[in-house]
């Protein structure tokens, strides 16, 4: 895990629970070798990224997202 990772030039994607009001909403960007996370309402030139590897990011997913 590690929370400096370069960024730059990655396509983030937001949360579809987030709103124009702000609140608690994620921002992820894939990539090959690494999934970054930063919340929405930090300035993302600045705010912290939590970098993890897509294997962990498959099993948190497994772990907490609701299935149909």
């Amino acid at each position: 895990m590690n929370t400096a990772a370069p960024t730059t030039g990655l396509g983030w994607v937001k949360s579809s629970y987030s709103t124009d009001q702000g609140g608690n909403c994620l921002e992820v960007a894939a990539h090959a070798t690494a999934i970054h996370i930063r919340d929405s309402k930090n300035d993302p030139a600045t705010g912290a990224v939590l970098t993890v590897t897509p294997g962990t990011w498959v099993a948190f997913l497994r772990t907490h997202v609701a299935r149909p």
